[in-house]
């Protein structure tokens, strides 16, 4: 089988599945794990988040939005050459990948297009179970499932019963949007309470005034597609109103793949670290308010 994955999640689990070689081609932002790095690219972002502030990332995006534009460039052509048997993408997030609709002149006569869109951890598994069943990896994708969630309920399990920590999870920081989907889920898994999120539903922005006012007792710096030192460099110049921690939200955030099991344990650490074993991701202490700022 020959696959297009235009997901950097799908590509994660693809490669979970063993199935790295049959990846003939992948999206710019597919970089886990290292072996689908030098794999052809077919579609890239038209913006890069490099050269821009978080700020600047959030005007270009909405204005592109505004004016019905796609934010990412198909290489129609070089799919048809590729002539894969499969391709991967999404429907859930205009912002986060190519949708299906978009590749309606880029899919090759006889390719099957399958669309991952989950909301909730539930829905992860399942997208996992379904990406398994259409490479007829049905087994494997169980087992990763099980894994997934031993990793979950573990950490789950350490800070059972504990008080919840109020917890303010960005996932972006100017301005600074509120966690949706799978992320409240995550952190009331972990022991706490999402004081702004939207379980199963989009982020959405929100102010920083809005934030303090919600007294979180700690602040979880991860603006999507970026690691701990990236997110750490784009909340310099923040003062928070409590603790706050950097994390990699790349790996273990924001994208639906079984790597989530990992940021629930890391949760669970960050918000109950005399019960919740530190699975030893990166997290870097950022700067809070002090009283005579």
């Amino acid at each position: 089988m020959r696959i297009c994955s235009l997901l950097p999640s799908a590509t994660e689990i693809v490669a979970q599945l063993g199935l790295i070689d049959a990846l003939v081609g992948v999206s710019d932002e597919c970089r886990w794990p290292s072996e689908v790095i030098g794999k052809p690219i077919v579609t890239a972002a038209k913006i890069d988040p490099s050269t821009l502030s978080n700020f600047e990332i959030d005007q270009a995006v909405r204005a592109s939005l505004a004016d019905g534009a796609s934010l990412y460039s198909v290489d129609a052509d070089l799919i048809e050459e590729l002539a894969p048997d499969l391709i991967i993408t999404q429907d859930l997030c205009a912002v986060c990948a190519v949708s299906s609709g978009e590749l309606a002149n880029a899919c090759p006569a006889g390719t099957s297009m399958l669309s991952l869109d989950p909301r909730t951890l539930a829905e992860v598994a399942e997208s996992v179970r379904m990406l398994a069943h259409a490479v007829d990896r049905i087994e494997h994708g169980e087992q990763i499932v099980a894994e997934m969630w031993a990793t979950i309920h573990a950490a789950a399990n350490a800070v059972q019963g504990l008080p919840p920590k109020r917890v303010f999870f960005a996932e972006w920081t100017d301005p600074p949007f509120s966690a949706g989907h799978w992320l409240p889920e995550m952190i009331e898994l972990a022991g706490g309470l999402d004081v702004l999120g939207n379980a199963g539903q989009p982020s959405r922005p929100t102010t920083w005034e809005a934030v303090a006012a919600a007294e979180p007792e700690l602040i979880i710096v991860a603006p999507c597609g970026f690691d701990a030192d990236a997110a750490a460099a784009r909340a310099e110049g923040i003062d928070f109103p409590c603790p706050a921690v950097a994390v990699d939200a790349d790996s273990y955030y924001s994208r639906p793949a079984p790597r989530l099991a990992d940021g629930v344990a890391q949760l669970a650490h960050l918000l109950h670290p005399e019960s919740g074993p530190d699975p030893g991701l990166p997290a870097i202490t950022l700067r809070q308010l002090s009283a005579t700022d």
